[in-house]
């Protein structure tokens, strides 16, 4: 019997609900949430999807196939045609101008994930760079789900972050990392106990860099 995405996550189990239910994430969608926190995270996300554009550019280069190569140029389209000028509107709305951002360093939350992410694309093959991106594209799938049955949840105008809930709950994000999970499904089951080891370091290292960024966010930490 072959793995699957969630064997991922049981192998890190700890480390995932701590990711998951952060109290950054919590805090978030109570409304109770620090502003100055979330326009620090908000900050800090933007140069973030920076870097994950270069991470689908990356695998592209470790593509085999022409499904592959589409795959990670649609990826790159998406976040640097669509994502990052959501993020921008969603900046300003916030009071973070482009130009702001533009000036940003990195806080050392963000180059410790993002290059531990460039990193296992690098030395690895495209398997391992899509395992290292999937606590994101997969995890805030599984946040906003949370977030929603959660019955200490406050949803709608009275939680200034609810916008924030909706984006990732939204039937086109719900989609992709559906999709980025079926991916991974259909790879992981081809992988030998030895491989699976090693990308599950990976895993739970990315996770743990998650965890990181939220609490980042909560200390206003560079």
């Amino acid at each position: 019997m072959g793995y699957r995405f969630t064997d991922l996550v049981d192998a890190c189990r700890d480390d995932w609900h701590a990711y998951i239910e952060h109290d950054f994430v919590l805090a978030l969608g109570r409304g109770e949430l620090a502003d100055a926190s979330f326009r620090h995270y908000l900050k800090q996300d933007y140069l973030f999807l920076l870097q994950f554009s270069r991470a689908y550019a990356l695998a592209a280069y470790k593509s085999h196939s022409l499904d592959e190569l589409r795959g990670a140029f649609d990826g790159m389209k998406t976040i640097l045609d669509v994502e990052l000028g959501l993020h921008l509107a969603f900046c300003r709305d916030w009071g973070i101008g482009e130009a702001e951002l533009s000036e940003l360093p990195e806080a050392r939350a963000t180059l410790a994930y993002t290059r531990y992410v460039l990193d296992a694309g690098s030395r690895g093959d495209l398997l391992d760079l899509h395992v290292a991106l999937a606590p994101c594209m997969v995890g805030y799938a599984d946040i906003a789900r949370t977030l929603n049955a959660r019955s200490d949840t406050l949803r709608g105008a009275d939680n200034p972050f609810d916008t924030w809930i909706a984006m990732y709950e939204s039937d086109d994000f719900q989609a992709a990392a559906r999709q980025e999970q079926a991916w991974l499904d259909d790879q992981l089951a081809q992988v030998s106990g030895e491989r699976f080891a090693r990308l599950s370091r990976i895993f739970a290292d990315a996770t743990r860099l998650e965890i990181d960024f939220w609490q980042m966010g909560l200390d206003l930490s560079d």
